[in-house]
């Protein structure tokens, strides 16, 4: 039965003592409120409610309010009441109705006592607040969205947090003392490295702007950094956020768009970087393994905007410089976040490029791994077991309680079985290595992997091809799914790889591979890629196709004797849905 209450009032003074004068919990009962606008929101939580809110109306930041609803409930206690407004600015920020204007530091995820039953009232309150108008989506619309998995409102998880207190004393540390420094954060897909980038963003950018004449928010260890003297250290600091791949940059822009005191101008691509007329302070790089090194580019242009940037960095172009040194050029600080197991082309830079990154044992304070499986339910030993898998290791088999791993025989039934998780949870999708021609991308009839009776065509959008319209029709590719999320991912792994029973291997087939880019030699410099060299790459490839999904993942392998070998390793579950 619910037991709480949402109370509404215009949000002035006078409202406000009308208000607060008919019930004494107004101004002694945990409560959660919200103050908006038709454009802004502020979600809060407090045990004397009329005068935090009465401090909000005194509050510049906050003078363009208008409405306040405030959500009551007589079995709420104050561990409830932040857990719920961590729950709503989640949700505000990943709906994106209004610009949630909260900072991102006293999101928190701290457990307590009967968490799971108040967890449905949350749902209740979330369902009350939706037919008032303060949702557009469902609470399953909104947590699929990239809005959502890419916010900087996350709670963060242990090492998370750990490691951006750590970054920050540091780098504070590092800039009163006029010190240049270099930080690398590791961690295997799912650990939550993107959302370690875009959360320091948010909280720079809320530390350099901060009014402190406004009490805190929060009491999270990071409310530390809201007070006299850190937004003087950053008054003049310019910081920009690096990625790579042009699709996730897309989705991160539109973040930016609908996040306080981040700007899509701050999501940079290498080649800005290299040719931006100043200088910044800090920059972030996620994906670093992603970067690229001196090769040919995949357009002229971009050819001769690589040599014009090496020349104007460097004095010449310098054939061993890559964009990794770019940045490290036009920046005091840099933060780096990779897994070289990620890189997937030969001109993305090298593996000992990047182990060059990493600090000497007496710099052990500016390097973090981040172990915690935020995406994987088959948590981390699910991502360790599929990488020694693909690695001709041959780990005992391995149960994962709580994660549907199934092998398919019949690709025309993972199919088919995908669709059925897409419509229960949505966000299944197919996604497979470059094992087939791209013959729909220049004959829009055509198909471009037949297989069992079912025709399918490459992803049609570039850009965000996971909400596109008609994905659940088609098959990603690497380019399109690195670096996001997947409830359920149906993988297909073609012939670019099959397993030599001679030689006890997965071997890497030439004749079966179509990303040119993909095994092209690097003639700038030089280098002749041997099919050993691009297997490396292509298992790096599966190696994320096979973590993308959260609840399950789905395999197909063309090579028969390829399949009989994964099978004591993949088919965990029967083969028929």
């Amino acid at each position: 039965m619910t037991s709480f209450e949402i109370e509404e009032f215009v949000l002035t003074r006078r409202e406000l003592d009308a208000w607060s004068s008919g019930d004494p919990r107004f101004r002694n009962w945990p409560v959660v409120y919200l103050l908006d606008n038709r454009a802004e929101i502020y979600v809060g939580e407090s045990l004397n409610t009329a005068a935090r809110i009465r401090q909000h109306l005194e509050s510049p930041g906050k003078q363009s309010l208008r409405a306040a609803r405030v959500i009551i409930d007589p079995t709420f206690n104050k561990s409830v009441c932040l857990d719920l407004e961590s729950y709503l600015i989640r949700l505000f920020a990943g709906d994106g109705k209004y610009q949630v204007l909260n900072r991102n530091d006293g999101v928190t995820n701290a457990d307590y006592y009967r968490r799971a039953d108040y967890q449905e009232t949350f749902d209740e309150v979330f369902d009350a607040l939706r037919e008032r108008g303060a949702f557009m989506r469902p609470i399953r619309d909104i947590e699929n969205s990239d809005l959502f998995k890419l916010s900087p409102f996350k709670a963060l998880s242990q090492d998370q947090a750990i490691a951006v207190e750590d970054i920050l004393e540091g780098l504070f540390d590092d800039i009163s003392g006029r010190r240049d420094s270099r930080i690398v954060i590791q961690g295997d897909p799912g650990t939550g490295k993107t959302v370690v980038a875009v959360y320091l963003m948010k909280l720079l950018q809320d530390i350099k702007h901060a009014d402190l004449t406004e009490p805190s928010d929060g009491e999270s260890v990071l409310s530390e950094f809201f007070v006299e003297g850190y937004p003087e250290l950053l008054r003049d600091f310019r910081i920009g956020l690096v990625i790579p791949q042009q699709s996730l940059r897309k989705s991160i822009e539109n973040v930016f768009k609908k996040t306080p005191g981040l700007d899509p101008a701050m999501v940079l691509t290498p080649y800005e970087v290299g040719r931006d007329a100043g200088r910044f302070s800090l920059l972030i790089v996620d994906e670093t393994h992603r970067l690229n090194q001196r090769s040919n580019q995949p357009s002229g242009p971009m050819n001769a905007r690589f040599r014009t940037i090496n020349e104007q960095l460097f004095g010449e172009d310098d054939l061993s410089k890559t964009q990794l040194d770019w940045v490290i050029a036009k920046s005091d600080h840099q933060i780096f976040l990779l897994d070289s197991a990620q890189s997937v082309r030969p001109h993305d830079v090298s593996e000992q490029t990047l182990a060059a990154l990493l600090p000497r044992e007496d710099e052990q304070r500016r390097r973090y791994r981040l172990a915690s499986q935020m995406r994987v339910q088959g948590g981390a030993d699910y991502v360790t077991y599929i990488r020694n898998v693909l690695a001709d290791s041959s780990p005992p088999p391995q149960p994962f309680d709580g994660y549907d791993l199934r092998m398919y025989d019949d690709l025309s039934e993972m199919y088919d079985a995908i669709l059925e998780r897409d419509a229960e949870v949505g966000l299944a999708r197919l996604v497979a290595g470059y094992a087939w021609q791209w013959r729909s991308r220049r004959d829009k009839n055509a198909y471009d992997i037949v297989l069992d009776g079912l025709r399918l065509r490459w992803n049609v959008a570039d850009i965000d091809w996971i909400n596109s319209p008609g994905s659940i029709n088609e098959v990603g590719s690497i380019h399109t799914i690195q670096g996001y999320d997947l409830n359920y991912a149906g993988v297909i792994i073609g012939r670019d790889l099959r397993y030599d029973r001679q030689a006890r291997q997965i071997v890497f087939d030439r004749n079966h591979y179509f990303d040119k880019k993909g095994m092209e030699n690097n003639r700038a410099r030089g280098i002749t890629y041997t099919d050993e060299d691009i297997l490396r790459f292509v298992r790096n490839i599966y190696r994320v196709l096979l973590t993308r999904g959260m609840l399950g993942t789905y395999v197909y392998v063309c090579d028969p004797d390829l399949r009989e070998h994964l099978r004591p390793y993949l088919a965990q579950q029967p083969s028929t849905t």
